[in-house]
């Protein structure tokens, strides 16, 4: 897939909504000196090309019982099942990421539980009897979440730096 050119303007608008997904339109609209109309068409290029995939309210975890993290190594007997293996791991509610990788593990998937018991159920009544799956390590248990956030990479450039390039 090609990737679409973004330009100032874009990157401005990313980088406000990446920070407040629930940041009004017309807030957008001041802080990049544009109209609201604009602001609303480029999010929805942004949408329509894939950029901006949605938004989302996060639970914290922890205060709704779901006290344990743990990432988790997946070995598959066999690449070609790759794409059955991802179908039922999306069944598993607790799983939250997946990843296809390289190295020693096919995948990693973060998963929650609600304890270690609970993980452990997990792990040996809905992951291991999937077919395709050789086996799977927990490697890691995360004691806490520091810090989430979106990726972050544009800058917020001044009204005047937005729209120089725009001038000449």
């Amino acid at each position: 897939m090609a990737l679409h050119q973004i330009d100032r303007l874009d990157k401005k608008i990313l980088q406000l909504i990446s920070q407040d997904a629930r940041i009004p339109f017309l807030e957008v609209a001041r802080e990049c000196n544009v109209s609201g109309a604009a602001i609303h068409q480029r999010i929805q290029k942004l949408r329509n090309t894939g950029i901006i995939k949605g938004s989302e309210f996060v639970i914290d975890t922890y205060k709704v019982g779901f006290q344990t993290c743990a990432y988790i190594g997946i070995t598959l007997n066999d690449v070609k099942s790759f794409p059955a293996v991802v179908d039922e791991l999306q069944k598993i509610p607790e799983i939250v990421e997946c990843h296809y990788a390289t190295g020693k593990y096919s995948m990693f998937v973060k998963i929650y539980a609600k304890d270690n018991r609970h993980l452990l159920q997990i792990i040996l009544e809905k992951m291991t009897p999937i077919p395709g799956i050789a086996h799977t390590e927990t490697f890691q248990i995360s004691l806490d979440e520091v810090f989430h956030r979106q990726l972050s990479v544009f800058e917020i450039e001044t009204t005047h730096e937005l729209f120089e390039d725009e001038l000449e």
